[in-house]
């Protein structure tokens, strides 16, 4: 099923979650990092990454959603309400998470907490995600027998 929101028949929404999903999850190993040595760059680098993760979310967020709303299976639809929210409880989870670390010392539990919560919300979403592209098809370019490479390729095999 192809989707609105892409640019040259590639879909943009997969594109830009690989910068929250990896900032995040780069975000909770700096917390591990730190709490192992107590060295304060590591909370910093971790804030950082949150925050980094927070503007990937709020970007990747749009063409999610115009994807979404250009699907008419109603089954696939579940799927993707589904995912849509847990990925809105995860970012408020990053965001809450964010602004204790601004009022709270440094590698106190709350946060800590919060940021393996996020982490897991991330998983079943990314689940959720692949579910709609490698089974649905959702954001993949259908292949026909009428594409240019079909037909580049059945001339070679003419020819050969």
């Amino acid at each position: 099923m192809n989707t609105p929101a892409s640019i040259g028949k590639h879909p943009i929404h997969p594109m830009l979650v690989v910068f929250p999903i990896g900032l995040w999850i780069f975000s909770f190993i700096s917390d591990l990092i730190f709490l192992l040595g107590k060295n304060l760059l590591w909370n910093d680098i971790a804030f950082f990454a949150m925050l980094g993760g927070l503007v990937g979310a709020l970007l990747a967020t749009v063409p999610g959603m115009i994807d979404m709303f250009s699907i008419t299976n109603p089954k696939v639809g579940k799927i993707a309400w589904n995912h849509m929210l847990l990925n809105l409880v995860a970012l408020a989870v990053f965001g809450i998470n964010l602004y204790l670390r601004t009022v709270l010392e440094a590698g106190a539990f709350i946060p800590i907490s919060l940021s393996v919560l996020g982490v897991l919300l991330l998983a079943l979403s990314g689940w959720l995600g692949g579910e709609l592209a490698y089974v649905h098809g959702v954001g993949v370019q259908p292949q026909g027998k009428n594409t240019e490479k079909d037909k580049t390729e059945n001339k070679l095999r003419r020819a050969g």
